[in-house]
């Protein structure tokens, strides 16, 4: 079986899972949908620079999508695939086990990229939120979330021994990393201690970095640069402890 097999054969499985589809793809736009049905969130508010809380949660729930990729969706099935001997058997096999890790990466990734298209094109279509005016700077700073999403669903993988640890490590992860985003204060809005703490995690750093990308400002270096420095250190630290079986 050739690595192109594998990544054939994963995405069929993938699109066989709808729940994973749905919390990945779905949930956000969804989410949007509702939260843009609140007439509060399309008013425009002095607080915010005179933007609407609708135009500052598109990025948020860009990040959501990511998130739900890389620390819910993806760990479980890769600590299920070495609690089944699927990991030490293709070990014996051409195809090293690092084939399938790369191809849930790249699935979940694409996944999360594909929700986030569908945020921006709802927004735009449905409730007139502007696309982001920093397109280069955003798709940056997008791409680097997307890697420490998926580091540190890495590491999860590599931390849990069983599928159902992965899940409840994954939990654990999940809603600090939701706060950190802005899910439920924007960024923007938190009081400056909080901030200043939020933005030196990578949820946080992106959520600020697609905010000013989306307001047309290139994304601070510091940012870029703390998202960066997570995701090496996070895919260090799932390299040193992962095991295939």
């Amino acid at each position: 079986m050739s690595t192109t097999a594998v990544l054939k054969a994963e995405a069929r499985l993938f699109r066989r899972e709808p729940g994973a589809l749905f919390w990945v793809i779905a949930f956000p736009s969804l989410l949007l949908g509702i939260l843009g049905a609140v007439p509060s969130f399309r008013q425009s508010s002095p607080d915010l620079g005179g933007l609407r809380l609708i135009d500052v949660y598109v990025p948020v729930l860009v990040l959501v999508a990511l998130i739900m990729a890389g620390v819910q969706t993806m760990p479980p099935v890769i600590t299920g695939y070495r609690e089944r001997g699927i990991l030490r058997r293709m070990s014996l096999t051409p195809v090293r086990p690092g084939a399938l890790l790369g191809a849930q990466m790249g699935l979940n990734g694409a996944a999360a990229i594909l929700s986030a298209l569908l945020c921006l094109t709802i927004g735009r279509a449905v409730l007139n939120v502007a696309l982001p005016r920093q397109a280069a700077g955003y798709v940056l700073a997008l791409l680097l979330t997307a890697a420490a999403a998926l580091a540190l669903g890495a590491l999860v993988s590599a931390l849990a021994k069983t599928a159902k640890m992965a899940g409840a490590i994954g939990s654990v992860v999940f809603f600090p990393s939701l706060f950190c985003a802005g899910l439920w204060i924007p960024v923007r809005s938190m009081p400056d201690l909080m901030a200043h703490i939020v933005v030196l995690t990578p949820f946080g750093a992106a959520a600020s970095a697609l905010d000013q990308a989306s307001t047309g400002q290139w994304p601070d270096w510091s940012h870029l640069g703390v998202m960066t420095a997570w995701a090496v250190v996070l895919t260090a630290a799932a390299a040193r402890w992962f095991r295939w079986e």
